[in-house]
């Protein structure tokens, strides 16, 4: 016997959450069956908040030293409360189109609306192949702005397929668990002056993810799939 931490998840999932999850993940793998280039169609979306401030992580702050030097002492930092939120879509070829919401707005529908009609400009200009066969699909999470009728009746009448996901599963959301982690990883432990800079910073960081990177991302995704049927829909990160 040994003591152990918890492993903190999003949330205890139930029984049908869980079938959910594996049912998700088996008809994406059926779908990548029957279509080879079935990743190479999907455009995936999230929403991340962006820090003035972000302190490092533990592993960041680590710091060598020999067996008789005292241990590195540091003050424990929270992160600022001056933020703005970013939005961002991208496929296995990179980035698409994002987007730094104003200060003061809310993600509610009329915004997302607006959102995804520059995302279709932005497909038309940057993925032309995919905009001329409309067999391209819109990944994102199941949040309240995402699924309003509103926004169904408008990706409805524009063609615009989703491709599915379960609810609270941010294990099987490349943006969760490639694209932000990514973005951010250079960035914690700095102070911004303003929201201008943040914007500008994250910007930067995220013009310098490779092709190869966006490429490795999907086929993780792949693999995700099967961890999540191998744990029954459980979460498995960490395990």
């Amino acid at each position: 016997m040994k003591r152990v931490a918890a492993k903190f998840i999003p949330r205890l999932l139930s029984e049908d959450q869980r079938a959910n999850r594996l049912d998700v993940c088996h008809e994406m793998k059926d779908q990548l069956k029957t279509e080879p280039d079935f990743l190479s169609k999907i455009i995936t979306e999230d929403e991340s908040w962006c820090y003035r401030y972000n302190p490092e992580t533990k592993q960041q702050s680590s710091q060598w030293k020999s067996a008789s030097s005292p241990r590195p002492k540091k003050a424990r930092q929270v992160k600022s409360n001056v933020k703005t939120m970013l939005i961002c879509f991208f496929n296995i070829k990179g980035l698409i189109h994002f987007v730094f919401v104003p200060q003061g707005q809310t993600v509610n529908q009329q915004f997302y609306l607006e959102v995804l009609k520059r995302l279709r400009d932005a497909v038309q200009r940057k993925r032309p192949e995919l905009w001329w066969s409309g067999e391209w699909l819109l990944h994102h999470e199941n949040a309240p702005a995402h699924t309003t009728l509103s926004v169904r009746q408008f990706l409805m009448k524009n063609g615009m397929t989703t491709a599915l996901h379960p609810p609270y599963s941010p294990d099987l959301a490349p943006c969760d668990f490639f694209l932000f982690p990514r973005m951010k990883r250079g960035l914690k432990g700095k102070c911004f002056q303003n929201v201008e800079e943040v914007s500008e910073k994250m910007t930067e960081a995220l013009k310098a993810i490779t092709l190869q990177e966006f490429q490795n991302c999907f086929e993780q995704w792949k693999k995700r799939w099967d961890k999540c049927i191998d744990s029954q829909g459980q979460y498995f990160e960490g395990d």
